[in-house]
Formats: C-alpha cells, structure tokens, sequence
C-alpha cells in the first residue's frame, strides 16, 4: 500500500482500536455468561441482566446517576453556552483573562482539589449533601468543557448572518435564538452530550459532594468492586455501554440533520 495511509498507519490503527475497545468487548461478552465466575465461560446466558433488575441498590443508584447526569448537563450547557458567547462576542472587556481563567480553570484543575473545595464550600454554607449538591458539583467542573465545543463553533460563525437580522428588525435577544442559536445546535449538543458522560463517569467529584441518601452508580460500582466483580456489574456496565452507543449515534444523526438542513436553506437563500 503507498500513500499518506501505510501499513504501519493501518497497524498502529488496528493496535489503538483493540487496545480501546478489546477490553468493553470482553466485558460485554462475559456479561451474558451462566456462571458466577466472570473469569471463567460456562455458557450463555441472561438472567445475571435479571438479577440486576431485581436488584433495587443498583436500581437506585441509577436513576440518582441519570437524574444528576441530566439537569447538571443541561445547567452546564445554558451557563458554558453563555460564557463562551461573551469570550468570543464581546471583545475585549475590564477581567477578560480572569474571566477566561476562571471558565477553562477546571479543565487542568485535579479533580479531587476541585471535590474538596466544593466539600469545604457546602460545609461552609451549611448545604446538605445530596443529589442537589452533585448536581451543582458536575455542573461546575462540566460547564468549561461545554464552553470549549461552543466557543470553538462561535469563533467560525458568520457574523453577517445575525447583521442581516439586526437590519430587518430583529432584537439582538431574537436575532440570537432565530439565527445563531439553530445555526451553532450542533456544537450546543455535544457539549450536553459531553457533559452528561463526563457526569455519568464521575466518581472523585461525585464522592467528596454525595450523601448518604444520593450514592450515584459510579460510586455503587467502585464499592462493589472492592469485594469482587460480580456478573451484574458486567450485565450493569453492557447496559450502560449500550445507552451511551445510542446516544451519541441519535446525537450524531441529529447534527447531520440540523447541518444538511441548514445547507439547505443557504442553497434556497442564494438561489
């Protein structure tokens, strides 16, 4: 084979793709095994995917985990998406550097330095912990990751669009959701997409800010681990893998859709 893609670019590619995926695979194989033990294959099965449903610590967790991953996602996505209209839109303004560093603060941050100071700050104010307090812990550290996807879509965004909507009337307020907004949906929706797997995945930030009545699914597994891995945690983890498999493909052909329809409307307007 000649070209920019080798034999060595093709080897190294199939070597990255089974070290990433080879170990899920297994996982996912394993998760319909008959036997207990989660080493050793004794036929296929599924009533370890039984057992997880009837199993109401797991059950809760999970829905703690989705209820979080959603309004925190959804919060960090208003705020990320406000934060990076005003980097890329307003210029340069009186602490735009600690502006900046304050929003992308979080992406270098150690994860359990940001856990701890958040702990300090909920003792602090006297705020139970619980669901609320994760949910504004995921929203803190996910925001500046929403504030990247966007700012990186503004940052290419014709200006001359919104211009032509000022001149025919439209409030800025309006010229924002009618034009820019539908125009940048596809970088607004992988940033909640980002943020609701960066909150499903949390388990440094989600333990220092949980209670005893709000444990997320993460924090459950890691437990459970501890004292061995047992077939519903594989049953547990195959499900999961399978939520976030749809999700991004639903997300992936929602952009494609918002994207060849806006061409579309660019050709009818040229036209």
């Amino acid at each position: 084979m000649t070209g920019r893609f080798s034999w060595f670019n093709a080897t190294s590619l199939t070597f990255g793709f089974v070290f990433l995926y080879l170990p899920m695979l297994i996982l996912i194989i394993f998760s319909f095994n008959e036997s207990r033990l989660v080493t050793v294959w004794a036929g296929f099965s599924t009533k370890w995917y039984g057992e997880l449903f009837q199993n109401e610590a797991f059950l809760d967790a999970a829905w703690v985990t989705l209820k979080v991953a959603f309004w925190s996602s959804t919060f960090a996505t208003v705020l990320g998406t406000i934060a990076a209209y005003v980097m890329v839109r307003s210029g340069r303004f009186l602490g735009r550097t600690l502006f900046s560093g304050m929003i992308y603060a979080p992406l270098v941050m150690p994860e359990v330095i940001t856990g701890l100071s958040l702990l300090l700050f909920f003792i602090a104010i006297g705020m139970d912990r619980g669901a609320t307090t994760i949910i504004l812990a995921h929203t803190t550290f996910s925001m500046c990751y929403v504030s990247v996807v966007v700012s990186s879509r503004l940052a290419s965004f014709d200006r001359s669009l919104e211009e032509a909507a000022l001149d025919l009337g439209c409030t800025p307020f309006d010229a924002f959701f009618s034009v820019t907004l539908p125009i940048i949906a596809p970088a607004v929706i992988s940033g909640w997409l980002l943020a609701f797997t960066l909150s499903l995945d949390d388990l440094v930030i989600a333990s220092f800010t949980t209670g005893p009545s709000s444990t997320t699914l993460p924090i459950k597994i890691f437990s459970a681990v501890r004292l061995g891995v047992s077939p519903e945690i594989n049953a547990l983890s195959t499900i999961m893998i399978g939520l976030v498999t749809i999700g991004v493909i639903s997300a992936s052909l929602a952009s494609r859709g918002l994207i060849a329809r806006r061409e579309k409307e660019e050709r009818l307007a040229q036209k």
